[in-house]
């Protein structure tokens, strides 16, 4: 009788364990769906309102030529005599008739000069070819490494016709809310997110998502405004 209580007390501590751990699993999936969401409806605010100055914004004819978009909202810059900056945002890849789920990404780096302030900065990439796109999908993309990166022209009529423009892998926009001064070195290092982009696709890491989730009913609701953002602007 003693053993049998024992037996049934074990398994009911077992279940209740088993209960608490499920639940604190739920409690923290929840958590990170809406980091997801959060980041994503942040990189389609800032890209819908920078589009939305229509005499500063991306020309089209690049945007119809970008392999990938990148937007990293509100990447705090810090500094006195040595910086620093680092920030979250989500890329999307270009797929017949619109754009891949958003995978995540971090936008890191440092800069030395004479420079001293703090301001946070948007940041809008167009990745223009396939070696952009290969870049994205290693661990540590460096970027002005192999691949190069230039000021992208602004303004519906700019030139997209220059060498710069032509040649390169990366073409980089800025929106800065805040004071910064300094002449600080251009350079930045992404990482993909993969824990937060396993928790939100499933165990997929960024170049997975980005090489096979395509389709909306794919993605998680929350995470569908950003690449619906893009299409507004870019469809093909």
């Amino acid at each position: 009788m003693k053993q049998s209580l024992q037996k049934r007390l074990t398994i009911t501590l077992s279940l209740v364990c088993m209960l608490s751990l499920s639940a604190t699993f739920a409690s923290a999936q929840k958590k990170r769906l809406k980091d997801a969401e959060r980041h994503a409806n942040a990189a389609a605010r800032v890209f819908d309102q920078i589009m939305a100055v229509k005499e500063r914004g991306i020309p089209k004819e690049l945007l119809d030529r970008a392999e990938a978009i990148a937007v990293f909202p509100g990447v705090v810059k810090a500094a006195f005599i040595i910086g620093g900056s680092g920030g979250q945002g989500v890329i999307s890849r270009r797929v017949r008739g619109g754009w891949s789920a958003p995978a995540f990404f971090n936008l890191g780096g440092g800069s030395l000069g004479l420079q001293i302030g703090a301001q946070k900065t948007d940041y809008v990439l167009l990745i223009m070819n396939e070696e952009g796109l290969k870049g994205l999908m290693e661990d540590k993309f460096e970027m002005g490494g192999e691949v190069s990166v230039a000021a992208g022209p602004i303004g519906r009529t700019a030139s997209a016709t220059t060498n710069a423009t032509l040649d390169a892998g990366i073409l980089s926009y800025s929106r800065s809310r805040g004071a910064f001064v300094g002449a600080a070195l251009k350079g930045g290092v992404i990482n993909p997110d993969n824990n937060l982009n396993e928790a939100v696709y499933e165990g997929k890491k960024a170049s997975e998502v980005l090489a096979t989730v395509k389709e909306m009913s794919e993605m998680p609701a929350g995470v569908q405004l950003f690449p619906v953002t893009l299409s507004r602007y870019s469809k093909r």
